[in-house]
């Protein structure tokens, strides 16, 4: 992923005890960034995205995936291999209900959802039901069964065009499905696999920073 130093980003407190995810920023905090890992990574993966794209006084929290891989070790938000969609009513419903509890501390309307690969495939069909800020998926795919209704909160999605585990059409079908929906969403390309491009990631703060300040009152 992407390599920085920690200093300037330190944990509240220490690292959060609860197993299902890790904490970063004040306790205090009146906005959020909430980091979904992909398939056989687990929550600290997406950790060093932190100080790229908010500011110390933002929350942030990696939520951990629920169950293991099962190729060693790493965690799973479902089944890939094969992919078994019965698992997903379950999967999507949790999650869901882990975002609604932390919304009790930070509303959903000031956090900022940010998937990656299966990670952004649960942000958007959990998240897209919820009163959330922003969405951010990056290398990510639709669910079969997926169909985004309106009102939708702000979407952007980052895809590598030489992407060998998700194809970059997937993004694409994201795209369509959220524009039938009503919601225009920002694709950014660019010539690579399947990663969080550098590039993209000042233009991915600059999506975060303006949906969190839409959603700050004192703005």
């Amino acid at each position: 992923m992407v390599s920085t130093p920690s200093s300037a980003f330190p944990p509240a407190g220490g690292p959060e005890p609860e197993a299902d995810r890790i904490t970063l920023g004040p306790a205090d905090a009146a906005q959020r960034l909430v980091l979904l890992h992909g398939w056989g990574a687990d929550a600290d993966d997406l950790l060093d995205l932190a100080e790229l794209l908010v500011d110390p006084p933002v929350s942030v929290v990696a939520l951990r995936a629920p169950e293991p891989h099962p190729y060693g070790a790493g965690r799973q938000w479902y089944d890939l291999q094969p992919i078994d969609w019965e698992q997903l009513p379950a999967a999507r419903r949790a999650l869901r209900e882990r975002l609604e509890g932390l919304g009790a501390s930070v509303p959903l309307q000031r956090t900022v959802l940010l998937g990656f690969s299966q990670g952004g495939a649960m942000a958007l069909d959990a998240g897209s039901a919820l009163p959330l800020a922003g969405l951010v998926a990056c290398s990510s795919y639709p669910h079969p069964d997926w169909q985004p209704r309106p009102p939708l909160c702000p979407v952007l999605l980052s895809h590598g065009e030489q992407d060998p585990v998700v194809p970059f059409e997937a993004s694409r079908e994201l795209q369509r499905r959220l524009a039938e929906a009503g919601q225009a969403a920002q694709l950014l390309a660019f010539p690579g696999g399947h990663t969080i491009d550098a590039g993209a990631l000042p233009a991915i703060r600059q999506f975060v920073q303006a949906c969190l300040g839409a959603a700050d009152p004192a703005a």
